[in-house]
């Protein structure tokens, strides 16, 4: 048994499926895509078995991109779950053969609401079709199993026809990056979307900086107390003059000097690396990430008053 063939073969009739389907997008998709972007309701998914799983994944989908959208079961409706139902709500009913009985069931009761209801099936001529009142035709020859009876070509086009559903409504919502990070706080992309530098930046009890008359001993205090590899430098009104850092001092001690005999500006590197408190945390990583010398600590400014607010360690963006 060559199984290498067998797993491209199901590749094969899969991708036949999504071409065939994608050739046969009409006129009516495009009807179907306006009434539900119009719609003052909501969008209801109704399947079962198979059918049903796909219907559940594709109401996440439109959830997360700003399409309210509720998955319908439809013997839990016969038993009270209609109550979901209003006459504002769109009704995108999945059946391949159109004539599965518990689907068909309940479209006159779904239709008694006043809701609209799209067949999404393969069957242009059946029950499911007859009484809807948008058909979304999918064709499908065959499913990949050897005995054409494993729901997968079917499933699999079900499942891209609902993923393209929800993105032509993204577009037509001009549903853009920032709406996805609220939908998505937790994800990483929500983060790298929300998350500012002023959020995580270490500030208070916790920021490292010393004032430029200082002296060597409270540097030494500072940099030991804070534990963040830096300390800024600041004058008398907050204004950033430098940065100290682990390696500045390493600097002094190899070339032998009495670092004890030094000022605090002969120590600071007078040009120091900053990013402002509002910026997106991200960009800070990736600025202290991407340059030809990656830095572990950048200090934080205040951009309209330009003062020194924080700093931020690398381990800060990442926790």
């Amino acid at each position: 048994m060559n199984i290498q063939k067998i797993l491209k073969s199901v590749f094969e009739k899969e991708i036949q499926t999504l071409n065939n389907v994608k050739d046969n997008i009409d006129v009516f998709y495009e009807k179907v895509i306006k009434l539900i972007f119009e719609s003052k309701g909501k969008l209801i998914i109704v399947g079962v078995g198979k059918s049903g799983l796909i219907a559940k994944k594709i109401v996440a989908t439109l959830i997360s991109t700003g399409t309210p959208a509720f998955f319908l079961h439809p013997t839990e409706a016969l038993h009270g779950d209609f109550g979901i139902v209003s006459k504002d709500d769109v009704i995108i009913a999945i059946s391949k053969s159109g004539n599965s009985k518990e689907i068909v069931d309940i479209i006159p009761i779904v239709k008694r609401f006043g809701a609209k209801v799209i067949a999404l099936t393969a069957n242009k001529n059946s029950k499911l079709a007859e009484k809807a009142d948008y058909i979304l035709y999918m064709p499908i020859n065959d499913e990949a199993c050897p005995f054409n009876l494993v729901p997968t070509c079917s499933t699999t086009a079900t499942l891209v026809i609902g993923d393209a559903i929800a993105i032509a409504l993204m577009k037509l919502k001009n549903f853009n990056l920032d709406d996805f990070a609220i939908f998505h706080p937790g994800g990483e992309l929500g983060k790298k979307l929300t998350l500012k530098v002023s959020d995580i930046m270490r500030v208070g009890e916790n920021n490292a900086f010393i004032n430029i008359n200082d002296s060597i001993e409270k540097m030494f205090i500072e940099l030991s107390r804070k534990m963040v590899g830096a300390v800024a430098v600041v004058d008398e009104n907050d204004f950033l003059k430098g940065i100290i850092t682990d390696f500045d001092i390493r600097k002094i001690f190899q070339q032998k000097k009495n670092i004890y005999s030094l000022s605090i500006a002969d120590i600071m590197n007078k040009k120091p690396l900053f990013v402002y408190s509002d910026e997106m945390a991200y960009d800070a990583i990736e600025f202290m990430k991407n340059r030809k010398k990656p830095i572990s600590v950048v200090l934080v400014l205040d951009k309209k008053s330009k003062k020194f607010v924080g700093i931020l360690h690398i381990h800060d963006i990442i926790g």
